[in-house]
């Protein structure tokens, strides 16, 4: 934002026979606005703000653009590998990326590879090894290897600048036969396929034909042009040894496209081969800020716009029915119900006055309860903060293993609030085992999460895969776990089992009241399915794209998108919450703890569906141990979503059950 000296000249409004305090008060106002309009200016005077860790990085002409390798990945297995694990060409020395926590976890392994790319230099092609005579033998085992990954549909992902390469696809989409000859629709696929198969046999991309993007920026005459690379794309070729024609300065001759024949992989004896590349310079109009948009162009933007303007109408039009239902029947019960001369009729009717002495009697397991609750404060908080971050645009692509990285830190952290949460109920519910209730909120979620993940660890370093979270990262995670998430919630749990109770309206009676038989429709596994549709369709469109970004390697970055479908899914499970305590009060079934916290999870339910669904109908998952990480991973977000959503209703209906029965009169 910009203040011009036009709004600087702006006369101000003066006020008739000023006071002594009104001066001084003038004069202290007029200096805290020269000092915002000098802070303002002084920020418009700055080029730009980067995030810190992604500032541009300016080249000259011949200056080296390093080329990194981040790893191999298939959407068939969901087993990354790192670059060397198959037999290509290497440097002298290899160097691996120091990384965050995100990018362990999520199996990226950046290495240097022997790609001599300089800015702005063409090479028409040249050989990878530099043995130009002598080619690339492979042994069977590797051949095999290599057929395997090729079967297995395996992308290689490469960066150059923190930019990763795309492969560009051309295809004319469902217009006008007149249209279809002037334009093409152009996509991006993350990285290149390693090769294809044709019939039986496997080919190999040993030749890649780099096309780098730079922006020139704006110099003075006097000083040099500098660049900045602003996309990088690869188209990959199979050319046969035979046809590349290389010499001994490691250069090479590509034959004509018509003429040129593929290089087989014979995964049943030794192959030989060269790895060649080329490199293409264009300049482009994008700047260095806009960079990443060609890899998070999506052409289906109206699909979120339209889901998004769904969810609001159904859950604003239910809000109206909802809101106006119970209102009017709150109304209507509670001055019934405070009618001093027919307290004898209102006696006689059934609702949910009658259950007041025992609405608010402790439930069983009140220690798991609250401490299944405190995890849930915990996801929620995290979840709030990280998407309202990202979509202020703190946690993009470029910023890679961020999302993650700050996702475990802020679940860390937030053990505080969780803690007093869970505490404070748990002293409201008459639990006196403050210290072991403390340990069972720092350990029953997080022990079921870290369980399920070293199991599905153990699996995945049996296949050497580079998904597999190292012995350090684990024993560091374990250490981050036992030395700032308890810690945290300890001290939480204390201050919250500290302080005042909940105040609950109405007293408990001694003796529970009986409570009636129940009609079929009350049923818990009725309820879940009743409770879980009104969530799960405000948001199943975005679970698609999320999926699709897990599971598919895509990118994932519309968090605006996220943030308004998280406000909707808390708003109608709040709703929901509401009107299912309501009906089950009114069937005089003060057992409404539990079944709350079960029942307004329910859309996990469908997720879970949703995601049986997904692995059938989108992914082509056929052995044993990529699903056994598809539903493993799945149980997880579940078991997550549950807390999340089950927490939201829970204390919605408990704000609510607590202000109706303040509401009446009780004797």
């Amino acid at each position: 934002m910009a203040i011009g000296p036009a709004a600087n000249r702006a006369p101000l409004p003066v006020a008739s026979a000023p006071t002594r305090g009104s001066k001084m008060a003038a004069s202290a106002a007029t200096e805290r606005l020269r000092y915002v309009l000098g802070l303002l200016l002084l920020l418009h005077s700055t080029d730009s703000f980067y995030v810190p860790g992604v500032a541009p990085i300016n080249f000259h002409r011949n200056d080296p653009v390093e080329i990194k390798a981040v790893k191999l990945t298939s959407s068939r297995t969901q087993l990354p590998y790192e670059y060397y694990s198959l037999p290509f060409c290497q440097p002298s020395k290899i160097t691996y990326k120091a990384e965050n926590l995100g990018e362990v976890l999520r199996g990226d392994r950046i290495v240097n590879t022997p790609f001599q790319v300089s800015m702005n230099v063409e090479k028409k092609c040249e050989v990878l090894c530099n043995f130009p005579n002598k080619p690339v033998t492979l042994t069977v085992e590797q051949s095999k290897l290599i057929a395997e990954r090729i079967r297995e549909d395996y992308y290689v992902h490469l960066i150059a600048d923190n930019l990763p390469v795309a492969t560009r696809l051309e295809f004319y989409s469902n217009r006008e036969e007149e249209e279809k000859k002037k334009e093409k629709d152009v996509q991006f696929e993350h990285g290149y396929r390693l090769g294809f198969m044709d019939g039986n046999k496997f080919y190999l991309h040993n030749h890649l034909s780099f096309i780098l993007y730079y922006h020139r920026e704006d110099v003075e005459e006097s000083q040099e042009h500098t660049y900045r690379v602003v996309r990088f794309e690869v188209i990959p070729q199979s050319i046969k040894l035979e046809d590349l024609k290389a010499d001994e300065k490691s250069m090479c001759t590509l034959p004509e496209a018509t003429g040129s024949a593929p290089q087989e992989i014979d995964p049943t004896k030794e192959n030989q081969l060269l790895f060649t590349y080329s490199v293409h310079w264009e300049e482009s109009d994008i700047k260095w800020a806009s960079r990443w948009d060609t890899y998070l162009t999506m052409s289906d933007v109206q699909i979120h716009w339209f889901s998004i303007i769904n969810s609001v109408v159904v859950v604003f039009f239910l809000s109206g029915i909802l809101s106006m239902i119970i209102i009017r029947t709150l109304r209507k019960d509670i001055a019934n119900y405070n009618k001093e001369d027919d307290i004898e009729d209102t006696m006689e009717e059934s609702g949910w006055k009658l259950v007041h002495g025992d609405v608010f009697r402790p439930p069983q397991y009140p220690m798991i309860l609250s401490s299944l609750l405190g995890s849930g404060i915990q996801l929620f908080c995290m979840i709030l903060i990280v998407i309202f971050v990202a979509m202020l645009g703190m946690l993009s692509p470029s910023s890679r293993g961020a999302l993650m990285t700050t996702a475990c830190f802020l679940f860390m952290f937030m053990g505080v609030f969780g803690g007093f949460f869970a505490g404070r109920l748990y002293r409201t519910l008459k639990g006196h085992r403050w210290k072991k209730g403390a340990f069972c909120t720092a350990t029953l979620y997080p022990g079921v999460v870290f369980g399920i993940c070293f199991v599905l660890n153990c699996f995945i370093w049996g296949k050497h895969s580079s998904g597999a979270v190292p012995f350090p990262t684990m024993v560091a995670l374990l250490c981050m776990w036992f030395g700032i998430s308890l810690p945290l919630v300890y001290l939480g749990y204390y201050f919250g089992f500290r302080k005042q109770p909940y105040d609950n309206p109405v007293r408990t009676n001694q003796i529970p009241r009986q409570i009636p038989e129940q009609r079929w429709y009350m049923n818990k596994f009725v309820g879940i399915l009743m409770a879980g549709i009104l969530p799960f369709g405000a948001m199943f469109i975005e679970l698609f794209f999320i999926f699709s970004a897990i599971w598919e390697n895509q990118f994932y970055y519309l968090f605006g998108f996220l943030f308004l479908v998280f406000i909707i899914l808390v708003v109608s499970c709040s709703q929901i919450s509401i009107v299912m305590v309501y009906f089950q009060l009114c069937a005089e079934d003060y057992r409404w703890w539990w079944r709350t916290f079960l029942v307004s999870g329910g859309s996990a339910f469908y997720v879970l569906i949703y995601a049986v669904f997904y692995f059938v109908n989108k992914l082509d998952i056929v052995e044993f141990i990529p699903s056994l990480l598809y539903f493993g991973y799945t149980a997880l977000m579940v078991l997550s979503f549950w807390l999340l959503t089950g927490t939201i209703g829970f204390y919605a209906a408990y704000m609510f059950v607590r202000k109706i029965y303040a509401a009446v009169k009780i004797d």
